[in-house]
């Protein structure tokens, strides 16, 4: 007798039993693949920002760090209206063991005209910077022009297209790779483009701490160390020597912040097997009491003439195609909660977040669905080798 068709007529048979089964495993494959992705994330996130800033010290106004928590300021990708004399840059190109001291200046956030988001515009010097040219060298092969832009990938406005700031027309000549911070909101410019944009400021009323008159501050200094110079010697020695500013060792901040990802993971990786325990669990009892239900059909069907073999191989399809149908459905709802709220999910969490490539969330929901299929066959097996031991001539004679 053939039994192709039977998995799916005993599914529809019983949609009540059959729901029950297939949200049970949406549930357990909603929480992997969700955490997966939420993890996976933040990591990439901090990578990706770890790679951005490229310093091994900043050096930022002693005022800054006493009004806002650096740590929480760089990590979120948000700058604000702090200054420090141009001087500062000197000094700390002084230090023995600088390397490199690369000076950057912001302006607060503003409304462009390109964008449903607001930008900020940073001003950095082509020729000393280490931290964003490289970035801005994968598509654009000079230094940054005056009335130039290097623009972060969430501003609309593409290369080749002109941007209007204060009135002003900057020609867009590069994009840059997603970070998951408020960098991807930022235009970054040359030092003279900012001056610019500041007299045009002033010229619309627009007042900022930052003016025209005094445009030869700065906002922050990244600083690499040279080979062979330990990066908390040069630290106590920026601090003694450059006065009025705070330091901020980059690898200390991110390694922090790694160390709390870590527990993060460890908690959403405790989470993740509790729930595989709870329902593979639920999946014995139901298969049990399923299948201790449905004794007399299986009988019936082993006196027809089937196997063993074929009807463990029944019982494993039907737990096959519930399993797939809960862990599609659980991957899509994870999808649907977790991708169109990434900007949303990053302010809450205040964390850098990137969201993993195409092919390693399509990887993590193929595994996601693997293993509850793989769940699904474990719990059911045990339940189909006892039920195929049965003589089905006494299960009959006991429903009789």
């Amino acid at each position: 007798m053939g039994t192709g068709k039977l998995p799916i007529k005993n599914l529809l048979r019983k949609p009540g039993r059959t729901c029950a089964l297939v949200l049970l495993t949406a549930f357990l494959a909603l929480a992997v693949f969700g955490g997966s992705v939420v993890v996976r994330s933040l990591r990439g996130g901090l990578n990706s920002l770890e790679a951005r800033l490229g310093a091994d010290i900043i050096v930022v106004p002693g005022e800054m760090a006493s009004k806002v928590d650096l740590k929480e300021l760089f990590l979120q990708g948000t700058v604000g209206e702090y200054y420090m004399k141009a001087s500062a840059l000197d000094k700390v190109r002084e230090v023995e063991g600088v390397e490199i001291a690369a000076p950057q200046t912001y302006l607060t956030s503003l409304k462009a005209d390109c964008c449903a988001v607001k930008v900020q515009i940073i001003g950095i010097d082509p020729g000393v910077d280490f931290t964003v040219k490289p970035w801005i060298d994968r598509s654009l092969s000079r230094d940054l022009g005056d009335m130039e832009l290097a623009v972060g990938c969430k501003v609309s406005t593409g290369v080749g297209e002109n941007l209007r700031i204060y009135d002003r027309s900057c020609r867009v000549v590069a994009k840059l790779a997603e970070t998951g911070t408020g960098f991807d909101t930022a235009v970054y410019c040359n030092m003279d483009t900012m001056k610019t944009l500041l007299a045009a400021a002033e010229e619309k009323g627009i007042v900022h701490r930052l003016t025209s008159d005094n445009g030869d501050r700065i906002s922050a200094i990244y600083v690499k160390v040279a080979p062979g110079y330990d990066v908390s010697d040069i630290e106590v020695r920026l601090a003694a020597h450059v006065r009025k500013t705070k330091t901020v060792r980059t690898r200390t901040m991110i390694t922090d912040v790694s160390e709390s990802l870590a527990g993060i993971a460890r908690t959403v990786s405790l989470l993740a097997v509790a729930v595989w325990a709870l329902a593979f669990v639920v999946l014995l009892i139901a298969f049990a009491m399923m299948i201790a239900e449905r004794r007399r059909e299986f009988a019936v069907l082993r006196l027809l003439g089937t196997s063993r073999g074929g009807l463990t191989g029944l019982i494993l399809t039907e737990t096959a195609l519930c399993s797939l149908a809960g862990g599609l459905l659980g991957v899509g709802v994870a999808s649907l909660a977790v991708f169109p709220f990434t900007t949303l999910i990053e302010s809450r969490l205040g964390l850098p977040y990137l969201t993993p490539s195409t092919g390693t969330v399509l990887a993590l929901a193929g595994t996601t669905l693997l293993v509850t299929l793989l769940v699904g066959a474990i719990a059911s097996a045990f339940a189909a080798w006892r039920l195929s031991r049965v003589d089905p001539g006494t299960t009959l004679r006991e429903g009789a």
